[in-house]
């Protein structure tokens, strides 16, 4: 019973270390993609947004993507930007807590509503190993396999080499609680 009970408790412990080392994918827009016709602001509504997570915006030519500042968001300023992409596959890393604000480069959409700002939460994960490779604002995701014509909402990732980690120190606490036990 005791190595039942002990069993359990590791599991339980492996599992909720796994969920905190998620990170999710948005893909704005989900399967309308960074488009005029998406009503940006209820995709946006049921969303947290957390340091760890990545926006993926999908597009066509006849659009791009911009970080800006609050005040330019606010007046579809497309002249002052933080940083811009055109390639109709852009990510941004939500690397810190905070608002970001997106906009359309085209104006005239901007003001017709296509824009995103998100307010980012600070993530109660561990943080990954020193050195590990961060996601980089503004970098490309390859395209969309042909594979399947509904794209996923959210991908989590799970750091394998913590996983391993906390498996192995469970084991050893295992052993040792067991000759712990048997010393008696």
């Amino acid at each position: 019973m005791g190595n039942n009970l002990l069993l359990l408790i590791t599991a339980a412990i492996l599992l909720l270390h796994c969920l905190r080392c998620s990170a999710t994918v948005y893909t704005v827009g989900d399967s309308s993609g960074w488009d005029i016709s998406t009503n940006i602001d209820s995709w946006s509504n049921d969303k947290t947004f957390s340091t760890g997570d990545t926006l993926l915006f999908q597009y066509s030519q006849y659009h791009s993507v911009s970080e800006v500042t609050e005040g330019n968001y606010q007046g579809c300023n497309t002249t002052n930007v933080l940083q811009s992409s055109s390639n109709g596959n852009t990510t941004f890393a939500l690397t810190s807590p905070g608002e970001r604000y997106f906009i359309c480069g085209n104006r005239l959409h901007c003001l017709g509503g296509m824009k995103l700002h998100v307010h980012v939460v600070e993530n109660q994960t561990v943080p990954g190993p020193v050195g590990a490779p961060s996601a980089q604002p503004g970098g490309s995701l390859p395209p969309r396999s042909s594979k399947s014509d509904e794209p996923s909402n959210s991908v989590s990732f799970v750091n394998p080499a913590s996983v391993e980690a906390l498996v192995l120190s469970s084991f050893a606490s295992i052993h040792l609680i067991k000759f712990k036990v048997f010393e008696f």
